[in-house]
């Protein structure tokens, strides 16, 4: 995600000061109870989901479908369900930033192909108006935090929409996430555990760690007032997914990050695994952002083993 600065550099705006010294990664903090009821929804509520098309296409139905979000409007899903009666082991798959889900499509149809029902769905920037924009990706205020909680609620509900269906198993459910779906898979592992396995792809701690890591000049360059940017490290700290991934277990996590990687650092990466639970699993390879082909065919064994993908 290191790219994210440049983009806010762009837009003029500003950072935030850390109770630490210059470089060094914060420590997690378990969340409050106050905080973890943020994360609460009523999973009584209907789904509403309506299916925009549906395609068949290479032993898949692929359906465009949004789903009503707990905390307003509604999320825009890709739904990718294998030829067969099932049971199929289901996975979400969450895109990076900026972008949008169509990016994890490739991924989705061929974890698809191997037995798994897919979701992928939108980020809240990457909703209606705010698609493509990169001025509505981040605002250092309080919608900052409105998003990533909301983020966190729908995919939530995003779970119970995949266990509503006959043909998924509820005890092989996985997430795949990569770079910012990497990072914010890591606050959905704090609270949501119907999810056996976690692939946290070239994640950090989270959007604070992201913008103050050894690399980032404080408070990006000055472009952000420094009132503004002590408000939103006040709204964001408690909500930065390095302060859940410890909750994870018994889910299984697994870390996959490149020494090379020009967005997030080795250190921010290693911080963020250090903090995950156990049982995990890291992998290091000898690549950037993008990681390589070895990478995606260690996820999706470790997939394979985990929930029962065919190999």
């Amino acid at each position: 995600m290191r790219h994210l600065p440049k983009i806010i550099r762009s837009l003029a705006l500003v950072p935030i000061l850390l109770a630490c010294a210059p470089g060094q990664a914060p420590a997690a903090a378990a969340p409050s109870q106050d905080i973890l009821r943020l994360f609460e929804y009523d999973a009584g509520a209907p789904l509403d989901v309506k299916v925009d098309s549906t395609e068949k296409k290479e032993g898949l139905t692929i359906q465009n479908l949004t789903y009503a979000s707990p905390k307003g409007g509604r999320v825009p899903a890709t739904l990718i369900v294998p030829d067969g009666a099932g049971p199929f082991a289901g996975i979400l798959l969450m895109h990076g930033a900026p972008g949008s889900r169509e990016v994890t499509l490739p991924e989705a149809m061929t974890l698809a192909k191997r037995g798994a029902v897919t979701l992928s769905i939108n980020a809240p920037f990457a909703r209606g108006e705010r698609l493509g924009n990169q001025r509505e990706m981040i605002h250092f205020d309080e919608r900052d935090r409105d998003d990533q909680v909301q983020l966190a609620v729908d995919w939530r509900r995003g779970v119970d929409l995949l266990l509503a269906r006959k043909d998924v198993d509820p005890k092989r459910l996985a997430y795949v996430g990569r770079s910012f779906g990497g990072a914010q898979g890591g606050l959905l592992a704090g609270v949501e555990k119907r999810i056996k396995a976690y692939a946290l792809v070239v994640g950090d701690g989270g959007l604070v760690a992201h913008f103050t890591g050894a690399e980032d000049p404080p408070r990006l360059g000055g472009q952000v007032p420094e009132e503004t940017w002590k408000r939103w490290l006040a709204l964001m700290e408690p909500v930065e997914p390095i302060n859940f991934v410890g909750r994870a277990a018994p889910a299984h996590l697994l870390f996959q990050n490149g020494r090379t990687d020009e967005a997030v650092s080795a250190a921010s990466g290693r911080a963020y695994q250090e903090a995950g639970s156990e049982p995990k699993t890291i992998l290091w390879y000898d690549a950037g952002h993008g990681l390589n082909e070895q990478a995606v065919k260690d996820r999706h064994e470790w997939l394979a083993k985990e929930i029962g993908l065919t190999r």
